[in-house]
């Protein structure tokens, strides 16, 4: 087992051992502080048959939004923890058709769910839990279809609230291991300039959450 599976591996049961139970109440409790994951799903605006993987699809409460929102859509989500899956599986029903893998979301592959590429690509709030954030970016942008968009909302810097505010809220999520990824946007940019596609960004609550859009050129080479 190489150095990366075994960092992947220990993830992988961190993640279990805080969601084993957390995962029972987690929508009820996560609505009041992720915010913006209901503005990130109505701007993917899947066409008719389109598909869209949400990487850390948790609970499924996203992708179950998202079929509501795109009846037509075909579902497809991973996550590293099982336990996240089995409510996931709950909740998305097969009448969803929803395709469901335990998977790392550094390494993955579209051809893992019997697709080529994807039409969109949801992130929400796992970048910032995700140790390899940048690899999980470069995995994500590697499996959208050519014309597809890649759709992120986590935690921002905070950057126009109170100061007192700032040092609270980044000192409460430190305590559940989430870090705010403020080279975010650089890392994005560099994927696009790569590409010759574009990003767009608006800030959520002064700073508080921000939301990416990374747009491929139908062009754009594998």
């Amino acid at each position: 087992m190489t150095a990366v599976d075994d960092r992947s591996r220990e993830h992988a049961h961190r993640m279990d051992r805080m969601y084993r139970l957390q995962r029972h109440i987690y929508d009820a409790t996560r609505k009041y502080y992720l915010l913006g994951r209901d503005t990130a799903i109505l701007g993917l605006d899947i066409p008719a048959g389109g598909s869209v993987l949400e990487i850390g699809c948790g609970t499924g409460r996203n992708l179950a939004l998202t079929g509501r929102r795109f009846p037509r859509a075909r579902l497809f989500g991973l996550d590293i923890s099982a336990e996240m899956l089995i409510s996931a599986r709950a909740k998305l029903g097969e009448t969803s058709g929803a395709v469901l893998r335990i998977a790392d979301a550094t390494d993955f592959d579209a051809g893992d769910f019997g697709e080529t590429g994807f039409d969109r690509i949801l992130i929400s709030y796992a970048l910032s839990m995700i140790p390899d954030w940048e690899g999980a970016i470069e995995a994500a942008v590697a499996a959208l279809n050519p014309g597809g968009s890649l759709h992120i909302v986590d935690f921002g810097q905070q950057e126009c609230l109170p100061p007192l505010c700032r040092r609270v809220l980044q000192a409460w999520l430190k305590r559940f291991d989430v870090t705010p990824r403020d080279r975010l946007q650089t890392v994005l940019a560099d994927q696009a300039s790569r590409l010759g596609g574009s990003i767009g960004y608006r800030a959520i609550g002064r700073g508080y959450a921000w939301l990416f859009i990374l747009r491929r050129p139908a062009g754009a080479p594998p």
